[in-house]
């Protein structure tokens, strides 16, 4: 089995200090939106490197052609996915994950671990939505996302899309709810 062989790039996600700067700047510059933003989006639990820990992120999510783009930045520097690229003292940010939907998540997880790739984070939204980081640094200089599709998911990616059919442009950055 290739590895992405049958697997979409559905996102394409950057790591950045202000999710809204960058959603603007992006969004300048390659007419990409409107950006939809979600603050200190809530989990119900967060495993890092097989430790229970607090992720606390706000994410920015616009679509561009086919793919989705994400602006996420992390509130803390408590350990992470994100950390693991880019720790808080680097003072670096760039391109952490490209995401993609896999039919089951823990034997997409167990496919990648034993091919190399270990598991850096697993999270689960309050929703029930479970996403993983898959750590592919050595090889590809970023992370993999994986989650299955569910209504909820499908429907928060149709509505990016669909934001974007004919937008023309005005208010770029817009925010959907978090704290």
């Amino acid at each position: 089995m290739r590895m992405l062989g049958d697997l979409a790039i559905r996102q394409v996600a950057y790591f950045v200090p202000d999710i809204e700067r960058a959603a603007r700047a992006h969004s300048e510059q390659f007419g990409s939106g409107p950006f939809f933003t979600l603050r200190h989006i809530a989990l119900t639990h967060s495993m890092h490197r097989g430790i229970e820990r607090r992720f606390d992120h706000s994410s920015a999510y616009g679509q561009w052609g086919d793919v989705m783009i994400e602006f996420v930045m992390q509130h803390g520097n408590e350990p992470s996915a994100m950390r693991d690229l880019y720790p808080l003292q680097s003072g670096r940010y760039g391109l952490h994950h490209m995401a993609v939907f896999v039919d089951r998540l823990d034997t997409a997880i167990a496919d990648f671990e034993a091919r190399g790739f270990p598991l850096a984070q697993l999270s689960e939204t309050l929703d029930g939505t479970r996403f993983a980081f898959v750590d592919a640094t050595a090889s590809l200089g970023h992370m993999i996302e994986m989650y299955e599709p569910n209504e909820t998911l499908l429907g928060f990616y149709n509505f990016v899309q669909n934001a974007a059919d004919g937008w023309d442009g005005s208010d770029p950055v817009r925010a959907l709810g978090g704290s």
